[in-house]
């Protein structure tokens, strides 16, 4: 029988199970890297909690790890 480990970032409140899948409030899930890119980086410094700081569990930023820009068309 396996067992989860899920915590809690008092932070931003997004859960990292088993120390890596993080689960988002709302889309797929990712990992710490995407979480980093995401929100950790804004807050880093700035409020006290943030589970998300060991640079040894993040990768390297990928353009895909940022939220994309929406654009709308006007036609």
């Amino acid at each position: 029988m396996s067992s989860e480990n899920i915590e809690i970032c008092p932070v931003c409140q997004v859960q990292i199970k088993n120390d890596r899948e993080v689960i988002f409030s709302s889309g797929k899930p990712g990992d710490r890297t995407r979480l980093w890119a995401r929100v950790c980086q804004y807050v880093a410094g700035k409020r006290d909690g943030c589970i998300n700081q060991d640079v040894d569990k993040i990768s390297a930023i990928q353009p895909t790890d940022s939220y994309q820009p929406v654009t709308f068309k006007q036609e």
